[in-house]
């Protein structure tokens, strides 16, 4: 997938492979500008122009969702997969009620009347815990707080209890009580109505608390796929390991935050080989020559790397 900008061709993903399986949670983790978002979009197939998939395929139910027309991927948005996305404040239009908003899905995908639609979103807004919801969908966003605006995306995205949800930096914008509030809820309706996850996030510490297995991503390709446990346990990417370093400690440590040398490639003119070798204190001449594939090198456990790191992790 790539972006052709008058400065040349960005190249925003490349060879990214990866599964979600069913009632499971994937967390997808890595630094701004590394993917994540496009990624999603491009499942969703919301990519625009100057966007542009060059190849590859989205599978979801044994059917490529590049091969879809826009007709047909509008059947499947809500109904089949759905997006919470990162910004509740510009996703919700300002001069409809939050009810009008959230009918109007119920109304496309069940060809429910208006009423009948309205009483289903009075019954998702209790689902997903706003309180007093005969009153609510009268509500413009602006009355609503941050926290209530994003439940009330989350019910949005549930109206039609879709087979995948697709959480984008679902705490964006809120306090810490709210996120984990957030955070309970999509745990306990994931379970509730069987359903899978993938969790765009920064924050190692939701991913530790929500997510059955971690995929990592950095400049538009995956370095690591690893179960939760390992991820923490055993990172075998020099990159996951130094995202794992950079998070900050609560011991008294007086020592400096870890980071990672260097700044994320400019994506028109990527490094060779390996596209992290310039950040990477174990790098060799055959990871600046040549790019690494996706490798199983235990159980469940893939790598992109031509020396992946072994023991336990120094960040438990």
């Amino acid at each position: 997938m790539q972006f052709n900008t008058y400065r040349g061709v960005v190249k925003a993903l490349n060879g990214v492979t990866f599964d979600i399986f069913e009632d499971e949670i994937v967390g997808l983790v890595g630094e701004t500008g590394s993917g994540k978002s496009v990624t999603s979009l491009t499942i969703l197939g919301l990519i625009q122009p100057p966007g542009e998939i060059v190849s590859g395929e989205v599978i979801f139910e044994n059917e490529n969702l590049l091969e879809k027309n826009n007709e047909e991927m509008l059947k499947i948005r809500g109904e089949g997969i759905s997006m919470i996305f990162q910004d509740p404040v510009s996703s919700l239009n300002p001069v409809y009620s939050v009810g009008t908003q959230s009918s109007e899905t119920i109304s496309f995908h069940t060809k429910k009347g208006k009423k009948e639609s309205l009483e289903e979103v009075v019954n998702l807004f209790k689902l997903v815990g706003i309180p007093s919801p005969e009153q609510r969908v009268k509500n413009y966003p602006f009355e609503l707080s941050g926290g209530m605006q994003q439940r009330v995306m989350i019910s949005m995205a549930l109206s039609c209890q879709p087979k995948l949800l697709i959480a984008d930096e679902p705490t964006t914008n809120v306090d810490v009580t709210i996120q984990a509030q957030i955070i309970d809820l999509i745990k306990n309706l994931q379970k509730k109505l069987k359903m899978s996850v993938l969790l765009i996030t920064h924050n190692l510490g939701l991913v530790a608390e929500t997510s059955d297995r971690v995929i990592v991503m950095y400049a538009g390709s995956v370095f690591e796929i690893a179960n939760v446990e390992e991820f923490f346990k055993s990172p075998r990417h020099p990159y996951t390991e130094g995202l794992l370093g950079a998070i900050p400690s609560i011991s008294e440590s007086k020592d400096l935050l870890k980071t990672i040398p260097g700044f994320v490639p400019n994506m028109i003119d990527p490094p060779k080989g390996c596209v992290f070798h310039p950040r990477c204190e174990y790098k060799t001449n055959d990871c600046i020559n040549n790019k690494p594939i996706l490798i199983e090198i235990d159980n469940n456990h893939f790598v992109a790397c031509h020396h992946p790191l072994e023991g336990e992790s120094k960040f438990e």
